[in-house]
């Protein structure tokens, strides 16, 4: 399944095995505050972020470095 979400005025695209409102809104609520209070490694990979993928209690973000993209814990 395909949503999107909009970050730092970008729009990207959000893939995950099954619709789950739950795990959608704990993904925009815990960006919203890595956006606000996170660590220099968190914002860079916002900043060049092409798409997260939701896996099980996971986000993945995926930035346009490799290097860059990380796992975000959803619970």
């Amino acid at each position: 399944m395909k949503m999107f979400i909009t970050i730092q005025n970008k729009t990207v695209p959000v893939y995950s095995d099954e619709k789950n409102k739950k795990k959608f809104n704990l993904l925009k609520s815990a960006l919203e505050a890595k956006v606000t209070k996170g660590r220099n490694a968190i914002k860079k990979c916002l900043d060049s972020i092409i798409s997260i993928e939701i896996v099980g209690c996971e986000a993945i973000l995926h930035s346009l470095n490799e290097r860059d993209s990380l796992a975000l814990s959803l619970y």
